[in-house]
């Protein structure tokens, strides 16, 4: 176990992170978590657990129509791990033990919930149980007074306690059946907002949730939470605005989708009937994802932030920073550097299912492998019917975008930094 204790925190949350995934793939695998008369294959179980655990909701089967309650309960432990992040996890199990958190153990936190200090972790990691638990109770009495007019008293209970559980992580994953997603309520203003609610908050970032509560002035928050909130509104709006004007769809429709475009996947109309310019946008949306520490995905807020306050600097000849702050440069280029990673991931895996899905269009398959690295689980309704060669395309996309390509891109840090260093030259750029 000496070479574990040795990882590089990058190496230890991969590693963590494959392993809840490759344990839920096994007991999603076996019969006694399916319902009577379904089979599934591994790849499919595979797939499911990675998904869940990437906090995705990308389904090559259905969850209700797949498999049974324990099975639908290890699909919601899966995410709720995944969600809140394995060393989290790992951490609040040693608090309720009563074990002490090493030096080990708050860098690990530092790293996943991607702080910059370890100051206060374990406070934090408290503060992230207990504020899971409060809008995931909110969320399921909430949407239990929806579900309870349309399914039995369990099923409604249970429907209610996973559709929390999944929209406050960003999942995107339902037990309603039949591949339907939330389409049978997108008119229903309770559950469409309770969702929003849920996922929003969850894609803010625990940090963020945090300075909300216990600093009352939007004057007093760090410029982190400031750039988070004000993108986060900026492409709510911006995303509404765009969405009702491509699309068929009602206003209500339209900032959903704003909305769970941006990691969770839930969808109240069928992605599958949207115009090429209505799939663009959801595109856009989802690479861009939710915020850092958070239960969401994509490159995230801050990073499209620091992107475009960069390039209006350089043309504008002014430094990049905002709300009288300036940006360190190690910030701009970790951004550049992440999107650049980013975009390469998402081009060559379009590339591969192009030649192994020659029957969709561009379109179905840059918006599939998107939705995948964002982490968000939308998709035009081509996923089941995936390969088992793509389907592994789409696992290794999702757990990338999970664990993120910069802390990928460290897995092969082998190399120890030194002092030399070579003379400059410029080159022409542009």
């Amino acid at each position: 176990m000496s070479f574990i204790k040795k990882m590089n925190p990058g190496r230890f949350i991969a590693l963590g992170f494959a392993t809840v995934i490759l344990l839920g793939a096994f007991i999603l695998f076996l019969p006694f978590t399916h319902r009577t008369g379904v089979d599934v294959a591994f790849i499919d179980a595979l797939f499911t657990s990675t998904s869940a655990v990437c906090v995705t909701g990308l389904n090559v089967v259905d969850t209700y129509d797949t498999y049974n309650v324990f099975g639908q309960i290890v699909v919601a432990v899966l995410i709720q791990i995944g969600g809140l992040g394995v060393t989290s996890v790992g951490v609040g199990f040693m608090l309720l033990a009563r074990r002490k958190v090493d030096f080990k153990d708050r860098i690990l936190v530092k790293e996943a919930l991607n702080l910059n200090s370890m100051k206060g972790v374990v406070k934090l990691i408290k503060s992230i149980l207990l504020m899971t638990l409060c809008f995931e109770s909110i969320g399921a009495i909430l949407s239990f007074i929806v579900f309870s007019q349309s399914f039995p008293m369990s099923r409604a209970i249970g429907a209610s306690l996973f559709h929390a559980v999944s929209s406050f992580n960003n999942a995107g994953f339902d037990v309603l059946g039949n591949f339907k997603g939330l389409v049978d309520y997108q008119s229903n203003v309770l559950l469409n907002f309770t969702t929003c609610g849920l996922i929003i908050f969850g894609g803010l970032g625990f940090v963020v949730i945090k300075e909300i509560i216990y600093k009352h002035s939007f004057k007093k928050y760090s410029l982190h939470s400031k750039v988070v909130i004000t993108m986060t509104l900026f492409l709510l709006v911006i995303g509404t605005i765009l969405l009702k004007f491509t699309e068929n769809i009602s206003w209500l429709g339209a900032f959903f989708f704003s909305t769970s475009a941006r990691t969770a996947g839930f969808a109240t109309y069928g992605v599958g009937g949207f115009t090429n310019a209505g799939l663009f946008i959801l595109i856009i949306l989802m690479f861009i994802g939710a915020s850092p520490g958070s239960t969401g995905g994509g490159i995230k807020t801050t990073t499209a932030f620091t992107l475009f306050r960069s390039a209006f600097g350089v043309s504008a000849n002014r430094p990049c920073g905002a709300f009288k702050r300036k940006l360190p440069g190690e910030v701009v280029m970790k951004a550049f550097l992440l999107a650049f990673l980013a975009m390469i991931l998402v081009c060559f895996s379009t590339l591969l299912l192009c030649v192994f899905e020659p029957e969709y269009t561009f379109m179905q398959l840059l918006f599939e492998v998107v939705s995948g690295f964002g982490t968000v689980g939308l998709s035009t309704g081509i996923t089941p019917d995936l390969n088992p060669i793509s389907e592994f395309i789409i696992i290794i996309t999702m757990f990338i975008g999970r664990v993120g390509p910069l802390t990928i891109a460290s897995l092969w840090s082998v190399r120890p930094m030194t002092n030399v260093s070579y003379s400059e030259e410029a080159i022409t750029i542009g």
